[in-house]
């Protein structure tokens, strides 16, 4: 029986054209991140299963791929449940991972400390375009700063890396965790059930004012905490200052300083723009990871679904390892996103290097041979990237596939140099 040659279900093989608009991706990534003092690090794609289940990744926690016990630590006979299989898993995104290296390693690093990690990750989910089973993150955060420097440099960061890659006009939406939970509380929700009536308001924008409504009275919600908490998000669609509402309406719910800190990182970040966005704030963004404790923010672009970046502040996460709270905070790109909106764009790679193919005939003698190879390497010297290659039959085909690569130029050459 042959064997398949098809990829698991879920993961992808990436052919040559793509794969250069992702090296030229991940390079502007590391270079504009480093120009804002982001430093780069690595840690394990396997993690252990007690961290990964700890309820911080949300519904991310369903979606493990899980390792098996080895050797005699796998016991099947006693085992009651997967769990006593597995003792450990793919890492389904960077966060957690990242707060476990700092908990291990912050005596050695500086603080704050600003991460720059790009790697892999796994999540068990239904594949789609854009989305799949494995796939690369690039992460950035700001460890041990409490301050709204965190929020404000990560929003300019990640912004300007997209004016980089050529994208403008795209929107950036922030709100506060704090504002969510005092919105609850203010509408007399059961507290005990917040991060479901979060989840259901998060879908909003994607089945509207009348489907929301459906699912909070299917979900058993009370139809006066239903009312009190969607006539609150017309009263704000009607301001003129959503923020300064927000504060004012939630008055005695609402942490002091919240919509504050909002108020300036929003000014900041728009004064000192340097890409062509907008930003807004939306009281009903809620981010699917239950571990952020403040500040969130993701950006959208119009014509593609669901967000590009996200991201926002998880104070709590990192004192889960070493018992003292550590303020943290990060914004993630979409890579895979990114890239698939390149790719339908038919981006092309600025300013690359000269790409020339040398097509050699067949049956050239070694001292022929030779002269090529040194005429290949004094090109390369002086910054050509030549592809050195023997010449096929059909050489129209051949050129056509050489031109798909970049290769705009070649030169051909044949065991009779007066052929050439």
């Amino acid at each position: 029986m042959a064997l398949n040659k098809k990829p698991v279900t879920g993961m992808r093989e990436i052919l040559p054209a793509e794969m250069q608009i992702r090296d030229y991706v991940i390079g502007r990534i590391k270079e504009t991140y480093k120009g804002f003092g982001f430093t780069p690090i690595e840690t394990p794609c396997v993690e252990s299963i007690a961290n990964l289940c700890s309820k911080q990744g949300g519904e991310n926690e369903k979606l493990i791929f899980k390792i098996m016990k080895r050797g005699e630590k796998l016991n099947w006979k006693e085992a009651e449940n997967e769990n006593d299989l597995a003792d450990s898993g793919l890492r389904y995104d960077l966060t957690l991972p990242l707060s476990r290296f700092y908990s291990n390693h912050a005596a050695n690093l500086p603080k704050p400390f600003k991460a720059l990690q790009i790697g892999p990750v796994w999540r068990a989910e239904r594949p789609q375009k854009g989305r799949y089973r494995q796939f690369y993150q690039c992460d950035i955060d700001i460890l041990g700063d409490p301050t709204n420097m965190a929020e404000i440099e990560l929003i300019q960061a990640t912004t300007t890396l997209l004016g980089e890659l050529g994208f403008s006009g795209f929107t950036v939406r922030i709100n506060d965790r704090r504002i969510l939970k005092a919105m609850a509380q203010y509408s007399q929700f059961p507290e005990a059930r917040f991060e479901e009536v979060f989840v259901i308001l998060d879908k909003l924008d994607k089945i509207g004012t009348s489907g929301v409504i459906r699912e909070l009275k299917e979900a058993g919600f009370a139809d006066l905490a239903i009312e009190r908490c969607l006539q609150m998000f017309e009263e704000f669609n009607q301001s003129e200052d959503g923020i300064a509402y927000m504060g004012e309406k939630l008055s005695g719910f609402l942490e002091e300083g919240t919509t504050e800190n909002l108020q300036q990182i929003a000014e900041c970040v728009t004064q000192t723009a340097q890409t062509d966005f907008q930003l807004v704030f939306d009281p009903t963004l809620v981010r699917g990871m239950s571990y952020y404790t403040g500040t969130i923010f993701e950006i959208g672009m119009e014509g593609f679904g669901g967000s590009v970046a996200g991201g926002g502040r998880y104070d709590e996460m990192i004192g889960k390892f070493t018992g003292v709270q550590t303020c943290a905070c990060g914004f993630s790109i979409g890579f895979e996103r990114i890239v698939t909106i390149l790719m339908d764009q038919q981006f092309r790679i600025p300013s690359q290097a000269a790409k020339k193919a040398y097509l050699i005939e067949k049956g050239m003698c070694s001292e022929r041979l030779c002269e090529v190879m040194r005429e290949a390497q004094n090109e390369r010297s002086q910054g050509t990237q030549v592809l050195v290659t023997w010449m096929n039959k059909n050489k129209k085909f051949q050129k056509k596939q050489l031109e798909e690569e970049g290769y705009t130029e070649w030169k051909e050459f044949y065991i009779n140099p007066l052929r050439q």
